[in-house]
């Protein structure tokens, strides 16, 4: 089965200028799924050195950004995005398989 993540270029841009003030080399914005929230399952934003070899790798301007296989099956053809409002800046997922997502963006049901 053929799974899909996307990046925007607001989202890579972001992770580009965040990971520059890492100054550490072959760092990768990880995004993950876990138990929680208040809806069942939540977001997790991180910066990681490794790729295991469950995960797979989408790369949007020269930035990847590595999904594990588990979380994939949550994400598919869901697209990460960066975005600034009058109330703060912050990742986003456009989840199409999330049925329902709280307030704060960061926790969905399915």
């Amino acid at each position: 089965m053929d799974r899909q993540f996307s990046v925007t270029s607001n989202a890579a841009r972001r992770i580009e200028t965040l990971i520059a003030a890492e100054a550490r080399d072959g760092l990768r914005m990880r995004v993950e799924v876990q138990g929680g929230g208040c809806s069942g399952f939540q977001y997790q934003f991180k910066f990681d050195e490794n790729i295991a070899s469950d995960d797979h790798v989408f790369q949007t301007n020269g930035v990847a950004v590595v999904v594990d296989d588990t979380s994939l099956d949550l994400l598919n053809g869901a697209e990460l995005d960066y975005v600034e409002e009058l109330i703060g800046a912050f990742f986003q997922v456009n989840n199409p398989n999330a049925a329902s997502s709280c307030g704060c963006g960061t926790s969905f049901s399915i």
